[in-house]
């Protein structure tokens, strides 16, 4: 598929991991996936708008579809602009505008790949793959700096962050017991609490009435255990307040370094998602950025899938 190059620029960046992170492979695992779902939305759009000519005819695309899924890539993992893979490409920045715009919702639909052929895109069913296996999942949540809302806004005040004071959304991310990534929630601002975000997204609904699963959690989501069955396992508290017995703190340290030292793992998990330059850094697009935080966990999970036990560092 990729013997003939038509510019150099994508056999270079088709060569160079260090720039997709991804093997020629799994790029054209991703060609031969999203390649008919793209044409075929942009046959439907044709069809359905006003024409005076047939459909086909007209000037020709000069950007081809794995031209815009590697301009795409490369914009997610190092943030670069769109003038800047403009003049690698050869095209018009509309034309790396519109083909980011185009590519990457299809992407975010693609959910996150546990395995060759198997693809998690809900968190219902997140639930069912753990329940299957009988896995532990880990949940926490994950921040991306955003730009503030213009003042007036009614809605200025949502997107500041308690934790670190700055304008931010976040994102639930799910992982099983190695850090693998299962699910990445749409963003929401950051002033819905984990616990509310969690409630929202429907996961106490699916841990009482589904599959017996333990999910780890932060102090965040203390309050939810009760609620789903003690399905959702969270740090110990202190049930000593004043008088503690000499042998208490030292017992609940170990406990609560225990459920840490499991817990890791998900931190691991979001620390690959922030190696993307497009999530570490000031982002102004608020609107993009459910779909930018989806795309890169479904990359980052196909990638892990592909390699060897899954741990590859992205």
């Amino acid at each position: 598929m990729f013997c003939v190059v038509g510019n150099r620029a994508r056999a270079a960046i088709i060569r160079s991991q260090r720039i997709t992170r991804l093997t020629p492979d799994v790029i054209a695992e991703l060609v031969a996936e999203i390649g008919p779902l793209w044409r075929e939305r942009h046959q439907r759009k044709l069809a359905v708008r006003p024409r005076r000519r047939a459909v086909g005819v007209g000037a020709k695309h000069k950007l081809v579809f794995v031209d815009r899924l590697l301009a795409t890539r490369v914009h997610l993992r190092h943030s670069a602009t769109h003038d800047v893979l403009a003049s690698w490409f050869g095209v018009d920045r509309s034309t790396i505008t519109r083909a980011i715009s185009e590519v990457r919702p299809l992407l975010a639909d693609r959910g996150c790949t546990i395995r060759p052929g198997q693809r998690l895109r809900t968190l219902a069913e997140v639930i069912d793959y753990l329940g299957s296996d009988g896995r532990t999942g880990i949940i926490d949540g994950t921040e991306v700096r955003v730009r503030r809302p213009a003042a007036g806004r009614k809605d200025r005040e949502k997107f500041i962050s308690g934790k670190n004071k700055q304008n931010v959304v976040k994102s639930m991310v799910v992982t099983d017991a190695d850090g693998r990534l299962l699910f990445c929630s749409p963003a929401e601002p950051a002033s819905c609490a984990d616990i509310t975000h969690a409630r929202k997204l429907g996961l106490v609904k699916l841990l009482a009435e589904g599959p017996a699963v333990k999910i780890l959690a932060d102090a965040g989501y203390q309050g939810l255990s009760a609620q789903t069955g003690d399905r959702m396992v969270t740090p110990p508290h202190r049930k000593f307040k004043k008088n503690r017995p000499e042998w208490y703190d030292e017992m609940h340290e170990l406990q609560r370094k225990a459920h840490s030292s499991r817990r890791i793992r998900v931190e691991h998990g979001i620390g690959h998602l922030n190696n993307w330059r497009s999530l570490a850094r000031h982002h102004g697009r608020r609107e993009h950025m459910s779909d930018i935080i989806q795309a890169i966990a479904g990359l980052l999970s196909h990638q892990q899938a592909a390699t060897t036990g899954g741990s590859t560092r992205m």
